[in-house]
């Protein structure tokens, strides 16, 4: 139980807790608005700086992230419990496909450093372990929830 507190509050400290209004996802350490690949408003990923309905690529409710602007149930795409990614509404461990924790995203239910897919800090999103600019997936500039971030994921791993 002291781990699942702990996993949490270094968790939470990556992440807001509280929703962000607008929220900028550059391609690698990149700050032109050229760069941008998507935006997080209201609850919503959306392509570049777009406000279009139908651009939205994803929708945050909850623990769930759906698909486009979708509020049904077989549009969700990912839960989010405690770290842990599930597939659609799943709760099954078989169905975790990542856990983020300690600022980093692992495979499934994994705590293997040879399974650690991404690490966060500072904002930038790194490969794997590394912590080199040159490997850095994408970056944005304003606080997260965990689940925005993993609606963040989804999206830059479409576009």
């Amino acid at each position: 139980m002291k781990s699942i507190l702990l996993s949490f509050a270094i968790i939470s400290s990556l992440f807001s807790v509280g929703s962000s209004r607008e929220v900028r996802i550059f391609k690698g350490t990149s700050r032109y608005n050229s760069d941008v690949i998507c935006s997080v408003r209201d609850s919503k990923v959306y392509k570049n700086f777009s406000t279009y309905s139908s651009d939205i690529i994803c929708t945050v409710r909850g623990e769930k992230i759906y698909k486009g602007s979708g509020s049904y149930s077989s549009d969700v795409l990912y839960t989010v419990r405690d770290g842990k990614v599930f597939k659609g509404n799943s709760n099954y461990n078989s169905d975790i496909l990542m856990t983020i924790r300690d600022g980093k995203i692992f495979k499934g239910t994994s705590n293997y450093n040879s399974d650690i897919i991404a690490n966060v800090r500072d904002g930038k999103v790194f490969s794997g372990t590394s912590n080199y600019n040159s490997d850095i997936l994408f970056s944005y500039d304003g606080n997260l929830t965990l689940i925005e971030f993993v609606a963040i994921w989804h999206s830059t791993m479409l576009l």
